[in-house]
């Protein structure tokens, strides 16, 4: 544990030398506030996760840093086949912002065993960060040719309307690109989405 805690502070410390105050000081501005925030790139990120490669213990320590990138960092860090469900509930519990839930998705989420079945909880949850989770899953799944069953073809459509009806532009862009991808699947997923769609009387972007 205690090799552990000495990489998080090497790690810590060489953030400094990825800083870039204006990003930082832009997302300030746009309300996207860390306890700490160095403003590091996500290419600058990804590279250093690749220097580093993938560990459990490591991804397990940096998420409890209150430090943006240290999140984004535990989150490229985890091997997917090593964290259990009870992790990700935990995880998904403590996500501080949009920009972590779109990065666990993308780099861990997606590529989970479980990945569909977490998707598909919390897309029917009222936390907005998770159906934001939920929704960039199952685009990436949908992206990756994985066909829903039946009941999980009528479970996405019936939340992706609710939240395309909802108040919140971040879970109406995420659920319309989640659509999109799912009538990506083929002309039957197609017209099931522009059936729907009409009869809700939403546009019709497919």
């Amino acid at each position: 544990m205690t090799d552990v805690s000495t990489r998080v502070q090497e790690i810590k410390r060489s953030f400094r030398l990825l800083m870039d105050g204006a990003t930082a000081a832009s997302m300030r501005q746009k309300g996207v506030n860390y306890k700490l925030n160095w403003g590091a790139s996500l290419v600058m990120l990804r590279q250093r996760a690749n220097e580093i490669g993938q560990n459990y213990d490591l991804a397990i320590a940096l998420w409890k840093e209150e430090v943006r990138e240290c999140k984004i960092l535990a989150t490229m860090l985890m091997p997917p086949q090593q964290m259990l469900p009870e992790v990700v509930d935990i995880w998904m519990e403590q996500t501080p912002s949009i920009e972590i839930a779109e990065q666990a998705a993308f780099n861990l989420y997606q590529h989970l065993d479980y990945a569909a079945d977490k998707a598909f909880q919390w897309i029917a949850s009222d936390v907005e960060l998770q159906q934001l989770c939920g929704f960039h899953v199952l685009s990436r799944l949908f992206m990756q040719g994985r066909e829903p069953n039946e009941r999980g073809i009528n479970e996405f459509i019936d939340q992706a309307l609710v939240a395309l009806q909802g108040s919140s532009l971040t879970i109406r862009k995420a659920a319309m690109q989640s659509m999109c991808k799912f009538a990506d699947l083929g002309l039957v997923y197609q017209r099931l989405s522009q059936s729907a769609l009409k009869r809700y009387g939403i546009d019709n972007f497919l």
